[in-house]
């Protein structure tokens, strides 16, 4: 039987497991970058900056996580979103995005951010059920990852997170 997954935020003791689950999707598909190193190396550095991390647990193992960075008054990006392979296809990520989205808006976000990758099919899936929509090339802002091809905003509404 498997254990409950409670999605939460960051506490003391996660830093280890938001670095290490990223770094197994990234090297899965890419090549870890000096920015992924950056930001994985110095987790609080994001909460310094008025972002969150979150996290997803089942029992005692930390199974999950997703960042939203700081960038600018009402605008955050959603980055390193991850999930452990044995967790995946269960809708952990589902929840995961959920939670960030509904702590963005907490903060005071209006507008969400994010850069990924086409070969990650799956998780641009994600992004559009919950209404990321794809930035046209004349509003594309230069990313630190030399893997970024897909850029992705959401404009928050005000009121309770629907899925489209």
């Amino acid at each position: 039987m498997m254990p409950e997954i409670t999605i939460r935020l960051f506490q003391h003791g996660d830093a280890n497991s938001f670095r290490d689950l990223n770094e197994a999707w990234i090297s899965k598909f890419f090549r870890l970058e000096e920015q992924d190193s950056l930001q994985l190396a110095q987790s609080e550095n994001i909460l310094r900056a008025g972002g969150q991390i979150i996290m997803a647990v089942a029992g005692e193992d930390r199974i999950g996580c997703c960042a939203l960075v700081f960038i600018k008054s009402g605008v955050f990006e959603v980055a390193k979103m991850a999930v452990s392979e044995s967790y995946q296809g269960r809708g952990v990520g589902r929840k995961l995005l959920e939670y960030t989205i509904a702590q963005a808006k907490a903060l005071g976000a209006d507008t969400l951010e994010l850069v990924t990758n086409s070969k990650l099919a799956n998780a641009i899936h994600l992004y559009e059920s919950f209404g990321f929509r794809h930035l046209p090339p004349d509003r594309v802002e230069p990313s630190p990852y030399a893997r970024a091809n897909v850029f992705m905003e959401l404009h928050l509404p005000p009121g309770p997170i629907t899925q489209a």
